[in-house]
């Protein structure tokens, strides 16, 4: 009986995520792209020793061959969706306008943003240990929403003003077409640089990304990525680290009807693309240490 209920939940998962993949885009803020969210979960993935790669092909719907990054965008897909609009705010935090600092207490009340999902769904997972004992959590739902959320607090703008939403409010045009500021860095930067760098070959891009933590200009950093002592409280650093980038990075020097064209791409590309980096390490090493794999071989992706 436990094994059908769990095939049951399964292919109510699978049902949900192919439902999704055939509706429209939604609007607002969706964290990265798609293309963002996928190679976030494949550098994860890549990453994962022995013990997290099972939990993680366990918890998947088995169509799915353990492909977590066939279901990274999922939460983004279904968080307008009448059973899931509670998820909707946890996507972001707000802050104050121009305050460049972020403060759990005072922005994410009642544990509702991306920080606070982060943490729930950590503490979650933690619980796949105990087996069918535990029923309280859909874990295959929590594995989904942790893998997506580590990518959205890593991208800038979702760490963003009150006033503004994060850039969603400020028009302006991206080269030739319109767009704004929250969409620049979810989507153009990324998409700007698979059609100039890489022929719109995500393989290409996340190979690019790789070599460079592997051993190339990042390789020094990710044992300063990886620095955490307590899971739970990490994720507050990680929400800091984006409202300073925004602030420098992301709202410096944009105006409302601004055209943001080469000087804007070049300076802000490398940084949309460490903050992958980032969110995909980090993301391995949460998994790892969640589902008791040492961090010790972690070090280079398959």
């Amino acid at each position: 009986m436990d094994r059908i209920r769990g095939l049951l939940r399964l292919c109510a998962l699978a049902f949900i995520f192919f439902a999704g993949l055939a509706s429209i885009s939604l609007p607002g803020a969706l964290g990265w792209s798609k293309e963002g969210h996928i190679i976030t979960c494949r550098i994860a993935q890549n990453l994962l020793g022995p013990e997290a790669a099972h939990a993680v092909e366990n918890l998947l719907p088995h169509n799915l061959n353990g492909d977590l990054s066939a279901l990274c965008i999922w939460p983004d897909q279904i968080r307008h969706w009448y059973r899931y609009r509670w998820t909707s705010p946890l996507h972001f935090i707000d802050t104050p306008d121009k305050a460049c600092t972020f403060d759990y207490s005072r922005d994410c009340v009642k544990d509702a943003c991306v920080d606070g999902a982060i943490q729930n769904f950590t503490s979650q997972l933690l619980h796949y240990r105990d087996g069918t004992a535990d029923r309280r959590y859909n874990l295959t739902e929590a594995l989904l929403f942790l893998s997506h959320f580590m990518g959205d607090i890593h991208q800038p703008m979702h760490v963003g003003f009150t006033s503004d939403e994060g850039g969603n409010t400020v028009e302006l045009r991206w080269f030739r077409h319109k767009s704004n500021l929250h969409h620049v860095w979810d989507r153009e930067i990324i998409l700007t640089a698979l059609k100039d760098f890489y022929d719109n070959d995500m393989v290409l891009l996340q190979e690019a990304i790789e070599g460079n933590f592997t051993d190339g200009i990042w390789f020094d950093d990710v044992a300063s990525w990886k620095d955490c002592d307590d899971l739970l409280s990490c994720p507050d650093k990680y929400a800091t680290e984006s409202i300073n980038m925004a602030c420098k990075w992301g709202y410096k020097g944009v105006k409302e009807g601004v055209t943001l064209a080469d000087d804007y791409f070049d300076s802000r590309m490398p940084i949309v693309m460490k903050r992958i980096a980032q969110g995909g390490v980090r993301l391995a090493m949460f998994l790892n240490r969640i589902f008791g794999d040492p961090e010790e071989g972690f070090a280079s992706p398959t």
